[in-house]
């Protein structure tokens, strides 16, 4: 690497809603002009933990997050890149987690008129838990701790136009003894309400987006299309996922039937053991399925969960939401008996505390009785609280149910953050942060079991082990990664090359169509990771995913803080009465005409297969039987075949080769479609190509084809890749690179990107447009005309943001050069960039599956190819 401020760092991005690959192709830009080096997912689109030393990504939510924490690498939001590039040095990696239990990562902080303990204490808490400090208030202070508006800390930033807010101290301590970060608006001054108001007046039940979704763990409808589409879009976070719903779900064969459809259009596979899936739903913790999917590491969740990785089509593990985890069927030790209601909850956080005790295993209460044994409250007052001393009912907030459910044991109620209730604070808005346990799960549901793991079951259990010996295991900071602890990291285990995870992934891939193994495979071995030397002044304070030691002041300071997690959950709950654009919106009328209608529909296909059962049985009475067809086998392998030309003007043949792939298990399946392989005799720059590149497949010679068809046998896929390296520099590309991001990118390449085509461009716009969608982009035709204008926008009305590019795809006929100017001219009135290409562009970028721009092909400067 060269010289420059990144010079020591090596890079890897996780694509997500927040992130797009869009930003991470200008990102990337930025740091390699100043020295880094990007590490580009895998060809299976994973990241190569072993070869980075920070990973960019804007939320914990991707399936490596636990890896990253087993080998202590920082995982930093893109506003970490921007705060280096502007103070010129490496920042600090604490400040920039996205883990959301840092709870106040996006707090600057100073203090002014307070006692030197105080103040010590508050700004030690900070910055443990996120935050940063500085001496005075400057233009990134996000908050000014002070008695008053009299100190010139306070009055000099303000007289300069400083907009942050200046806090009671009282806010932080609030925080610092519920673990989660409030409201500050009752703290604010110069008119805290806190001082105004008594805690009994009124206040107004938050609104909490938090709960939309997981406030049951057993939803009893398949959500809806986004935005009342017809056809539901790919789920692709299912591409190249094997899913088993276990036999606790007691569902529909038709809701089973929608799911397959469902997971199958995603690029993903039903599977019907445990040994073959990688997800398992299941309803409840217990049961032969549930215990081995457990110990073998696999994915596993319930419905809610599955509804919602659909919903948001990302990736998040079950382990975030209480009521994404199967339940308990028999509650949690020492509730049974227990009689618990509500009060001062309002909405979903209703719904998801009645859910959550049940879960629990205790009876919950619309209203409250003497015998009553417990109350939870989002505030210290109502008829119900005052009724509560009286009648010897023990009075809680929502942390004491949370904490108890995510730890498998009752919590004691005389912990102080349980019995903890600001005074003008609804604690509904704190609601649903709290993670599960994983090793209390393992530990009483599913121990044991490593004599029948495989090495990739092995492997993923030493690193779920490792994150958590680096991480603390009680007090506030619990399961906040910080510092080595007791104990090397097994790298050989968890830093396996690629060759070894391939290796095991076809392990597992094999375990669908071949007998159990009697014995366990030893661990490969690998080199250990080689440590890059990071440079910087780190020292002020050590980041919770550092790679070297900490002090015991600092590790004393940090065990002194609450962290939670900000949780976005996605469906309404059929109890509640809910908006009509959501998928689970409750007792409303196209709920129940819908359920009728179902109701209606799988009645008459009941009576109409007893009907052809009736026939069945008649006609076996009146003619022989004949001889049974033998079954197809499973499909195995999904093969989109392009520039193939065997069955070029030859139908016949076609036909008999189709059987006699399908025969070995190879299904031939069209554009478009759900595959799991591409073959071309060589790359080429075909609709066909491009479009099934971007859902990430294996790409292969079609050779492969040819030597099914001629030797009846199923060859070894992996001798098969597709080579081309004429093509690759031709087109200046890497085929494995191209394929590990379109893993990584699952078809949203060009997500929030503008591309619009003239309608009279060579060749015409609907092969750019399948292009252009498969790769997520926003595809229009332009006709100069009214309907397909930019809304003008002015900088200020962006934020300040730097123009965002939109691209014509044009050719230089008089008819398209006339369009032009007027493209231009609504490009910059909406404060964007314009950008006018010939069609290779789009070529380009869907072949490279990377944004990226240069001049040459700017449609003045494109040499056309007549």
């Amino acid at each position: 690497m060269g010289e420059g401020l990144f010079n020591e760092c090596a890079i890897a991005f996780v694509p997500s809603a927040s992130l797009t690959p869009k930003s991470i192709s200008e990102l990337s830009a930025i740091l390699q002009d100043n020295g880094a080096e990007i590490i580009e997912p895998r060809r299976n689109g994973t990241l190569a933990i072993d070869k980075v030393t920070h990973i960019v990504s804007n939320t914990i939510d991707f399936q490596q997050f636990a890896e990253s924490q087993a080998v202590m690498i920082p995982v930093v939001t893109t506003q970490w890149i921007t705060a280096s590039v502007s103070r010129r040095r490496v920042a600090q990696v604490r400040p920039f987690s996205p883990d959301p239990r840092l709870i106040f990562a996006e707090v600057v902080v100073t203090c002014a008129d307070l006692p030197v303990t105080d103040k010590e204490s508050i700004l030690g808490a900070v910055m443990a838990l996120g935050g940063q400090e500085t001496k005075d208030a400057t233009r990134i202070t996000t908050h000014v701790c002070a008695l008053s508006m009299d100190h010139p800390k306070v009055q000099v930033p303000l007289s300069k136009g400083w907009k942050g807010k200046v806090v009671l101290p009282h806010w932080f301590d609030d925080c610092f003894k519920l673990g989660k970060r409030i409201d500050e608006t009752p703290y604010l001054l110069p008119d805290p309400e806190i001082l105004k108001k008594a805690p009994e007046d009124a206040l107004d039940i938050p609104v909490n987006d938090n709960l939309d979704g997981a406030t049951s763990p057993n939803p009893q409808w398949l959500p809806l299309p986004p935005d009342g589409d017809v056809a539901r879009p790919p789920c692709t976070v299912f591409q190249q996922r094997k899913v088993l719903l276990g036999a606790d779900l007691n569902i529909t064969p038709r809701l089973t039937k929608a799911i397959r459809d469902i997971i199958v259009n995603g690029g993903g596979r039903m599977v019907d053991t445990v040994d073959a899936c990688d997800m398992y739903i299941g309803q409840y913790r217990d049961g032969e399925q549930f215990i081995r999917a457990s110990q073998a590491c696999k994915d596993v969740g319930n419905l809610s969960w599955l509804y919602y990785l659909i919903v948001q089509n990302s990736w998040t593990s079950s382990l975030r939401r209480l009521l994404h985890y199967p339940t308990p069927r028999n509650g949690i030790e020492g509730f049974r008996g227990l009689r618990i209601t509500v009060s001062n909850y309002g909405g979903e956080a209703r719904i998801y505390l009645e859910n959550l005790i049940k879960a629990c295993g205790a009876e919950f209460t619309k209203t409250m009785k003497a015998d009553n044994t417990h109350l939870i409250t989002a505030r210290d007052s109502s008829e119900k609280c005052k009724a509560a001393p009286e009648w010897g009912v023990a009075v809680v907030n929502h942390l004491w149910i949370e904490e108890s459910y995510a730890k498998c044991q009752m919590k004691p109620i005389n912990v102080q953050k349980y019995n903890h209730f600001p005074h003008r604070t609804n604690l509904g808005e704190i609601i649903g942060q709290t993670f599960l346990d994983e090793s209390r799960l393992r530990e009483i549901y599913y121990p044991g079991g490593e004599t029948k793991m495989t090495g990739s079951a092995k492997r993923k259990r030493k690193i779920l082990e490792a994150a958590e010996d680096n991480a603390y295991h009680s007090g506030p900071a619990d399961g906040v990664v910080v510092a080595q602890t007791a104990g090397d990291v097994d790298e050989d285990v968890l830093m396996m090359e690629d060759e070894n995870q391939e290796v095991e992934e076809q392990e597992e891939d094999d375990i669908e169509n071949s007998p159990p193994k009697k014995t366990a495979p030893a661990p490969v071995e690998t080199p250990v990771r080689a440590r890059h030397v990071r440079s910087g002044k780190e020292n002020d304070t050590p980041s919770v995913v550092s790679t070297g030691g900490r002090s015991a002041k600092a590790k004393a300071r940090d065990k002194l803080q609450t962290i939670a997690p900000d949780i976005a959950l996605y469906e309404k709950e059929k109890k509640r009465s809910g908006k009509a654009t959501t998928p689970f919106g409750g007792k409303r009328a196209a709920d129940l005409v819908e359920k009728q209608r179902l109701a209606d529909v799988e009645a008459k296909e009941r009576k109409a297969a007893e009907k052809e059962k009736a026939n069945e049985d008649d006609d076996a009475v009146k003619r022989p039987s004949k001889k049974a067809r033998p079954s197809l086998p499973d499909v195995e392998m999904r093969i989109i075949l392009t520039g193939f030309t065997r069955w070029v003007e030859d139908k016949n043949k076609e036909d008999a080769d189709r059987r006699k792939l399908r025969d070995l298990g190879i299904q031939i399946v069209q554009e478009g479609q759900p595959c799991d392989y591409l073959a071309a005799p060589h790359i080429v720059r075909t609709v066909k190509f491009l479009c099934a590149l971007a859902r990430g497949p294996e790409v292969i010679s079609s050779s492969f084809i040819d030597a099914a068809i001629e030797t009846g046998k199923l060859p070894d896929v992996g001798k098969y890749t597709l080579k081309d390296k004429d093509a690759e520099r031709r087109y200046h590309f890497t085929l494995d690179k191209s394929v590990g991001r379109a893993k990584a990118n699952r078809g949203r390449l060009l997500q929030g990107v503008a591309v619009y085509c003239t309608e009279n461009i060579k060749n015409g716009p609907k092969s750019y447009q399948v292009i252009a969608e498969a790769n997520g982009a926003i595809f229009k035709i332009y006709r100069a005309r009214s309907g397909t204008t930019i809304k003008p926008t002015t900088a200020e009305q962006d934020g300040g943001a730097p123009p965002e590019p939109v691209y014509l795809l044009s050719g230089v006929s008089a008819d398209e050069k006339s369009m032009w100017p007027r493209f231009r001219e609504m490009a910059v009135k909406g404060h964007m960039e314009p950008r006018i290409v010939a069609p290779d562009w789009l070529l380009d970028v869907a072949m490279a599956q990377q944004v990226r721009y240069d001049s040459k092909f700017a449609v003045e400067n494109f040499r056309q190819k007549e």
